[in-house]
């Protein structure tokens, strides 16, 4: 028969139940609820561990790199630093000879620290108040002895562990986290020079350190005289050429005077000079161009 204790105001309150309607078991079992939530859901899964423990160092960082699902270490500096960080703290773990839910609590714990500071923007003196109340719940400090995952030498351990590996270069994660950082450059593009043929108006190739103006002045020898005077007999077209059998014997002189092939010849000098004079300027303003062209190359390079 049962027994009732008290009474409410819609009736009797039974016997082992509290005035707010529940037991010491159901509250129980509400705490032992709520302290499974710290710490949860776990970083790494029982198997998962269970293999990096069956791994060397190169193993366990392979293993890490796998179940992080990190593609790009050789290129990312983020993905890089955080691999080392939790390689780093499993093998600190593998050294303490953890238990298996030791591991994933510890493994669990490095992660929320880096959580809080990549979502939350938790401060350091956050962070380090954070970890104090979590170690509260899961250390040797628990009222609930069955409750303690570490004694007292493990989390003093723990708290210099993450004093030396996280906390003493807090700066330097937050800067990983929220610094923008310049893209590096593992490429560039160069663009390379040959040699111009040698019908262009360009010094051959063993001259080419000499300037321009001096290789045209002073190197390049000027076309001959008789050359340029055949030219220009030719450009005068044949109704005007005479047989080459008469002008032999005749003298091509007679008749002129002394200061009429003075000025006949003045003439001609000045013509062909200045036929050099233009070409020398083509020719310099094509090298102009080149070396236009040139610094263009460079700016865009």
């Amino acid at each position: 028969m049962a027994t009732f204790v008290g009474t409410t105001p819609g009736g009797t309150t039974p016997a082992g139940m509290t005035s707010a309607g529940t037991t010491p078991e159901s509250e129980k079992d509400a705490e032992f609820q709520e302290h499974e939530k710290i710490l949860s859901p776990d970083f790494l899964s029982v198997a998962q561990i269970a293999e990096m423990l069956a791994e060397d160092v190169d193993g366990v960082q392979q293993k890490l790199e796998k179940f992080l699902n990190f593609k790009n270490l050789e290129t990312c500096l983020k993905e890089a630093s955080l691999l080392d960080y939790y390689v780093s703290g499993f093998l600190w773990a593998k050294g303490m000879d953890f238990s298996v839910i030791q591991y994933s609590k510890f493994m669990t714990l490095l992660d929320m620290l880096l959580h809080n500071l990549r979502t939350l923007h938790m401060s350091l003196e956050d962070s380090i108040k954070w970890l104090g109340e979590v170690m509260a719940e899961i250390g040797p400090s628990h009222k609930n002895e069955k409750w303690n995952i570490f004694d007292v030498k493990q989390a003093s351990a723990i708290v210099d562990y993450l004093k030396i590996s996280l906390f003493q270069h807090y700066k330097l994660y937050e800067f990983l986290f929220f610094s923008a950082r310049e893209e590096i450059v593992i490429g560039a593009e160069q663009l390379i020079e040959v040699v111009n043929p040698a019908d262009q108006p360009f010094p051959d190739p063993l001259e080419e350190g000499i300037s321009f103006d001096i290789y045209s002045t002073f190197i390049e020898s000027p076309p001959p005289l008789d050359m340029e005077i055949k030219g220009l007999n030719q450009e005068q077209g044949p109704e005007q050429s005479q047989p080459e059998a008469d002008t032999s014997e005749t003298d091509l002189l007679v008749g002129f005077t002394i200061e009429e092939i003075k000025s006949v010849l003045d003439q001609v000098t000045d013509d062909i000079l200045i036929s050099i004079q233009t070409e020398i300027n083509e020719k310099l303003q094509i090298q102009e161009e080149a070396f236009n062209a040139r610094i263009e190359k460079l700016k865009k390079a």
